[in-house]
């Protein structure tokens, strides 16, 4: 019971994080006209919907029953499939529309917040998923590490874009961070598919 105590504390500061992570990333993604910030706010928007379904989950569930774990996992894995279509439009409509993004210091600031936190919340989230054999927990890690993933390469993107003026680098971390999130994808849906 107390790691399940322990696992709800870290949805709770999950969930905290993510809506800084939205927040953050989808106003200054909107005045920079940044769409790798946009896709990382959506990204994030989906791990908020996906930490309340992880709560909710735990807290009603404390026992285990498979059923709810497995349509828990179910609608995780859904919303990790609904943000691929959301970031590959953004990308085709910032490629074909010419969007060249503004230098934007909270933008670096919000990736470097999640940079920090992300990992944190990966490993404890999988350690604790693992020891209770929650799988709505365990795919939530595994969002938690893309999310870092996608973090390091948005930070990467908007720090050429401000200190060398690259603005295409945004182009290239919005099709890193697509990556990533077709990857987390298809991970947590082979999770659900492995678990009897």
């Amino acid at each position: 019971m107390r790691r399940i105590d322990r696992a709800i504390s870290l949805e709770y500061f999950s969930s905290l994080w993510m809506v800084v992570e939205v927040l953050g990333a989808m106003v200054v993604g909107l005045l920079s006209g940044s769409l790798a910030l946009l896709a990382f706010g959506g990204d994030s928007v989906a791990e908020l919907i996906s930490a309340f379904v992880v709560f909710s989950h735990l807290r009603e569930d404390a026992t285990g029953s498979r059923a709810l774990g497995r349509r828990a996992a179910l609608a995780t894995t859904v919303l990790l499939f609904a943000i691929i279509p959301t970031v590959g439009l953004g990308a085709v409509y910032s490629y074909t529309s010419g969007l060249r993004p503004s230098p934007s210091v909270l933008g670096i600031a919000v990736a470097v917040g999640a940079v920090a936190i992300m990992p944190y919340l990966w490993l404890e989230k999988r350690k604790i998923g693992r020891e209770t054999r929650c799988l709505p927990l365990s795919i939530d890690a595994v969002e938690s590490a893309t999310c870092f993933f996608m973090a390091v390469a948005l930070l990467g993107g908007l720090l050429a874009e401000y200190f060398l003026g690259l603005w295409w680098a945004d182009y290239v971390a919005t099709g890193a961070i697509l990556v990533f999130v077709a990857r987390e994808a298809v991970e947590a849906y082979g999770e659900m598919k492995e678990e009897p």
